[in-house]
């Protein structure tokens, strides 16, 4: 999940410099999206995670 938010995070930036605002802004709006997405399921397995220590 966060390989595809870097990935979406680099294709907005390269559409920015070449000049799509709008490839750049969607990609970044999803690259934004996955990386919560990415974040709360990580926090999600540390919380579970804690409670299966011997």
């Amino acid at each position: 999940m966060l390989r595809w938010a870097v990935t979406f995070l680099i294709i907005a930036i390269i559409a920015a410099i070449f000049g799509f605002g709008g490839v750049a802004e969607g990609a970044a709006d999803i690259a934004q999206i996955l990386f919560y997405i990415f974040l709360v399921l990580f926090v999600i397995s540390l919380f579970f995670g804690g409670f299966r220590r011997p």
